[in-house]
């Protein structure tokens, strides 16, 4: 029976998602944003606010600022040799600068509010509804990441006609790309934004009053209007060093991005422990504050029957074992996709590829999350009233305690560096959207439909164009979407990939999928997740307010995959096979091994295949060991726990060195290919 806190966080589609609504502790509308005053926006501070920046802070983001640019224009003569160097690095990228601004990309403005949000009503092991696709990232890792190298594809949506054939697959191509590039983008661009307004209005513009030129122009509305300016300024920014630089110079400004955002996050929470006079007395406020069962704060496996437990266990195995597969979003897309395959598309060669791809979930899931924790431990420590207002309103955003940590706690010098840290975590990933985006408006559209006979300076022309469209249309979501509920939108987004992600996996697998398939699964995926729940309410597994005995959120999401599942491979028995010369010229191409490829193997015995699939998926399922395992063991060595943290630890050298052997026997095989 899923009630109470759990309907909260597992709201459908997306689990995560429903914690990175940041707007909605701003009202309703735009307009109203601007005429109400600042301090009626905010829940009560602690204290008074101390963020104010010095000179110190203020050379420290104006060095940031300029080295970006900088970097912008180190690399425009690279970017304007042909779209290859402009999309994909001229496919020259080492793995750790490629994998590096993956994980950057995926560290938005939006992200450590979010943990915080997650933490802060269910402890650490709310975090889950994330952690949980660490599987689906590392079969991308070591079954996937060869087999899109090897496609030779620019954008994922590319390899539909390099899969398919027919007009089928034309028509999956262009309205996929359209799709993605100026629906998705934008709303992913307006979503980070929203976080970024928080940020600053939480840290930097805090109860800091107008300046006479701020007052004679905008009168009574100046301190509302001031984050957009700053914001419109960083989007215009990002149009400058994205646009010129190409591929190169955001994987570069993005592995610098990095790095800085890191270095803030870790001094934040080492300050956070300091606050506290160490971790065990930081680990004693956060279990006073928690409530009742308040050690349940620190478990990474929830209580799944107890008088606290607030996560059913088939709820907890439905994240674990079908959440990766059946639910698709930037970052997570089930076998890659998006940004992930632009980047390994721009790596060396299938080594640097799967290399790139695998420090990207190690950095995702191990690197990164300590720190946002520790500061969401010590923002559940310092404002207990955050889960209080959690609790008792849905709608609240317990997220706002990263920034006020930020506030009450930095020191002149980190002010700067803090707030470079969230410059930086949102400008890489405007440059990724607004350089992934513009790829699929160029490549998929404007090269393949309108202008199939481009130059490479045509092409390089509209691909700066393309980039300029997309962050724009980016800008104008930002707007529209501020104090929206954008739950409706991402419902939609993520119905037409809830469900589709096992033929976006078997596709590369079984010869007898098509264009049909594919398209037959999106829209099917919507139609059920459209129909799903008012067929329960009229049968009465759920009620109105969305709890019930049998259909929750998670539930409905297996449901709708399963039927999602059952249509497409329907249609795709009652439609034609994809013609021989297509088959036969993918396989020669990518080399997939497998019995389901029988017919096509048997027309070409000379292509030598792969032979591991096994061999992958154990690596895989070894190396999400170590995930698991490295998880706890440095949450238990920060709390000085070290018993459970050596427990830890011996096991992630364990599997380490298991995945060391399996990956040499991985790459032994395929040398031999």
């Amino acid at each position: 029976m899923i009630q109470g806190d759990v309907s909260k966080i597992l709201k459908p589609p997306s689990l995560f998602l429903r914690r990175l609504k940041s707007a909605n502790v701003y009202g309703f509308r735009f307009v109203q944003l601007l005429r109400s005053s600042r301090r009626s926006r905010r829940f009560t501070p602690s204290q008074e606010p101390n963020m104010i920046l010095t000179a110190i802070d203020y050379a420290i983001i104006g060095a940031y600022f300029a080295i970006t640019i900088g970097i912008g224009f180190w690399f425009r003569n690279r970017a304007s040799k042909d779209i290859a160097e402009y999309f994909v690095s001229g496919r020259s990228l080492p793995w750790w600068i490629a994998g590096t601004s993956m994980v950057a990309t995926t560290f938005a403005a939006d992200t450590p509010l979010a943990v915080t949000g997650l933490t802060i009503q269910h402890g650490l092991a709310g975090n889950w509804v994330w952690w949980s696709f660490a599987l689906g990232g590392m079969i991308t890792v070591f079954v996937y990441a060869k087999l899109w190298r090897r496609s030779g594809v620019m954008t994922d949506v590319e390899l539909v006609e390099l899969r398919y054939s027919g007009k089928s697959a034309a028509l999956l191509r262009g309205s996929r790309a359209i799709y993605v590039a100026l629906i998705v983008n934008p709303i992913i661009i307006g979503w980070v934004t929203s976080a970024m307004f928080m940020v600053l209005d939480e840290t930097v513009l805090f109860e800091l009053p107008a300046s006479t030129l701020e007052q004679t122009v905008f009168g009574d509305n100046a301190l509302s209007v001031r984050p957009w300016l700053i914001i419109a300024g960083t989007l215009m920014m990002v149009g400058v060093y994205g646009t010129l630089s190409g591929m190169w110079g955001v994987a570069v400004a993005d592995a610098l991005q990095f790095c800085l955002a890191m270095f803030g996050c870790i001094a934040l929470a080492w300050l956070a422990i300091a606050h506290f006079g160490g971790a065990s007395q930081l680990e004693a406020k956060v279990i006073e504050n928690f409530g009742e069962g308040g050690t349940a704060a620190f478990d990474l496996i929830p209580d799944f029957t107890g008088a606290n437990a607030w996560l059913p266990l088939h709820v907890f195995l439905l994240l674990l074992l079908v959440q990766w597969w059946a639910t698709w979003y930037p970052g997570a897309e089930p076998g890659g996709g998006g940004f992930i395959v632009q980047r390994m598309a721009a790596c060396k060669d299938e080594r640097h590829s799967l290399l790139a791809t695998l420090w990207f979930q190690i950095a995702h899931y191990c690197v990164r999350p300590w720190p946002w924790l520790v500061v969401a431990l010590a923002a559940l420590a310092m404002y207990p009233e955050l889960r209080q207002s959690e609790l008792a309103d849905p709608a609240f955003n317990s997220g706002v305690g990263f920034p006020r940590v930020m506030r009450d706690l930095s020191p002149p010098g980190l002010r700067g560096l803090l707030t470079v840290t969230f410059f930086a975590a949102f400008m890489s990933t405007l440059s990724t959207q607004m350089n992934w985006g513009a790829s699929y408006l160029v490549r998929d559209v404007y090269q393949r439909f309108m202008r199939p006979d481009a130059t490479e300076k045509q092409l390089n022309r509209a691909s700066r164009y393309a980039s300029l469209i997309v962050l724009m249309a980016g800008g104008v979501a930002s707007v529209l979407m501020f104090g929206q509920s954008v739950d409706a939108a991402w419902r939609l987004l993520l119905a037409l990939g809830a469900g589709t992600g096992a033929v976006f996996m078997l596709r590369w697998f079984w010869w007898r999928i098509n264009a049909w398939s594919e398209i037959v699964s999106m829209f099917g995926s919507l139609l059920f997740f459209l129909t799903v729940e008012p067929i329960a309410l009229a049968s009465g597994l759920v009620s109105a307010d969305g709890g019930g005995p049998i259909l929750g959120p998670e539930v409905k999401m297996f449901s709708v995959a399963v039927m999602t599942i059952a249509l497409w491979v329907i249609v795709t028995w009652l439609t034609p096979p994809v013609d021989d010369a297509t088959l036969d010229r993918f396989f020669q191409m990518v080399r997939p091994g497998g019995p389901f490829w029988k017919p096509v193997a048997e027309r070409n015995p000379n292509v030598k295949v792969d032979t591991d699939i096994g061999l992958s998926i154990l690596t895989a399922l070894s190396a999400t060991g170590i995930v698991y395992a490295v998880l706890p063991g440095i949450g238990n060595l920060i709390f000085g726990h070290y018993q459970a943290a050596a427990l830890c630890g011996g096991i992630a050298a364990i599997l380490t060195a298991i995945v060391a052997v399996l990956v040499k026997r991985l790459t032994r095989v395929d040398s031999h290919s």
